[in-house]
């Protein structure tokens, strides 16, 4: 099996966080995103992962690719980096880590985070894993029939066609047919809004006899905005929590301060005087002192004081002083 984790975005909807770090880098629940989601489908997978491939932006720089061949590394996979050097649609994303579609391929976006109890049927030909929603006109969508095989891709529909929306998690048991679909988009231009789509493919092979069936979560979690990627780290931490994961490290510097599961803490923080959780992320090295804290993310080296904070999210080595419920702060930020 090999997973292919287009993520070359610039997160405009996550900013200032993705000012300085990539989307799927940022952490949820003490991880980063994109970490917590091939952990999770490695678990829907089972074993046999031999390859993770990443189409990062030129300019994510040495550190960050090395990051993520660490995390590939550590399921015992090889990590293998590829560029997109310019945002042209999820076909072309794909055809940019193209030596790698053989084989068993999952293609994973790398903004959304799940909860399942399966495991991947590998000998189906194309699984495309979806999630019942209420309002499925921001989601592309799928129709099945009766066989529960997929009829239709719908993109945003403007009258309802099916609640089933699509997650980002597409399944190919053959990935040189797949490549040989995406290279015949590009080498016909075709393109849907000026770029070349992933659907358009899907389509293709569709009415080639590829059969498509749906995978079902029992929870999808976006990590699109801040609001969202808050409340995906609650839930998360809920998990974690429930499964009696440890939450807490061992080198945290507790003066005075009561800590409400489920929260996570990272190593050296120091705790003064504070109420801290639920549902909140504290990174490595933070400081938090006379401060009352939930429902939050406070990701590396960042100073909290006198602070009341509620779904929020502060970035790394950043200092704020004072009293606010929403607060969405960058890296190497000090506001008194």
């Amino acid at each position: 099996m090999k997973i292919i984790v287009p993520m070359a975005g610039m997160g405009k909807r996550m900013r200032p966080h993705t000012l300085t770090t990539p989307k799927p880098l940022v952490p949820v629940a003490g991880k980063p995103i994109v970490q917590k989601l091939i952990e999770d489908l490695e678990k829907v997978c089972g074993a046999g992962i031999e390859e993770i491939a990443y189409i990062i932006g030129p300019s994510f720089g040495k550190t960050v690719e090395k990051q993520l061949v660490s995390v590939a590394e550590k399921l015992g996979a090889k990590g293998t980096i590829y560029y997109q050097e310019e945002a042209l649609g999820t076909a072309h994303a794909i055809m940019c880590a193209k030596e790698s579609l053989s084989g068993n391929v999952l293609v994973v976006f790398a903004d959304t985070l799940f909860k399942a109890d399966f495991v991947l049927d590998r000998s189906k030909d194309g699984i495309i894993w979806v999630q019942k929603v209420e309002d499925p006109k921001p989601f592309g969508v799928v129709k099945v029939d009766s066989n529960n095989v997929i009829t239709d891709f719908v993109e945003k529909p403007e009258t309802f066609v099916s609640d089933l929306a699509i997650i980002g998690i597409y399944y190919f048991k053959d990935g040189e047919y797949l490549r040989s679909e995406l290279q015949y988009l590009l080498d016909n231009d075709i393109r849907d809004k000026g770029e070349y789509q992933l659907t358009n493919a899907l389509e293709n092979m569709k009415a080639k006899g590829y059969k498509f069936e749906p995978g079902k979560v029992t929870e999808w979690l976006d990590c699109g905005n801040k609001n969202s990627t808050v409340y995906t780290n609650g839930r998360i931490l809920q998990f974690m929590h429930d499964n009696k994961e440890k939450l807490v490290d061992e080198t945290v510097n507790n003066q005075d301060s009561m800590i409400i599961q489920p929260s996570y803490i990272g190593k050296n923080v120091k705790l003064v005087r504070s109420v801290v959780g639920p549902y909140a992320s504290i990174g490595d090295g933070c400081t938090v002192e006379n401060s009352v804290v939930g429902n939050c993310i406070i990701q590396t080296n960042t100073q909290i004081k006198n602070a009341v904070i509620d779904n929020a999210m502060i970035g790394n080595y950043a200092a704020y002083t004072g009293e606010s419920k929403d607060l969405s702060i960058g890296d190497y930020t000090t506001i008194l």
